[in-house]
């Protein structure tokens, strides 16, 4: 929510500015925490959910990535796009029918070793039974809508 100061015209004093300033750079700095907060680099490498912490966070296309340990973390940054989920993070079946849907970290699939985000235990298994044509169908889809 932004923060609005009204202060009486005109205003004689530097007090009220002063204390505006400070109040202002009090305030936490929020970044669009990516996935979830979830260490992409423990669940690519491991199939591990785990929640990323602060101290070991990055940034990447205007977004915090947070990692459980320093080792994930420069992994992350030596090459963002391995690790990364496909599709931005968006259900490869709902792509590939037609549909933008966010998928989980609860329901991630590794396939051909780039992570993907199902948004369901019934998505997982498709993508785990045959994911060749629903990746074609989704990449297609995916590719009109970024166009």
């Amino acid at each position: 929510m932004p923060i609005v100061l009204r202060l009486p015209l005109p205003c004689r004093s530097r007090l009220p500015m002063l204390a505006a300033v400070m109040l202002i750079g009090a305030l936490p700095v929020l970044a669009d925490d990516a996935m979830g907060g979830v260490d992409v680099v423990s669940l690519r490498d491991s199939g591990r959910l785990i929640e990323g912490k602060t101290a070991f966070s990055t940034q990447w296309k205007g977004r915090a990535w947070t990692f459980a340990n320093e080792a994930n973390r420069a992994a992350f940054e030596s090459n963002p796009r391995a690790y990364a989920p496909g599709f931005g993070g968006n259900c490869p079946v709902a792509l590939s029918e037609g549909r933008r849907q966010p998928g989980s970290p609860r329901f991630a699939v590794v396939v051909g070793g780039t992570l993907y985000f199902t948004s369901n235990g019934e998505a997982r298994e498709r993508m785990q039974s045959d994911p060749q044509p629903v990746l074609d169908r989704a990449g297609a889809a995916w590719g009109k809508g970024r166009r």
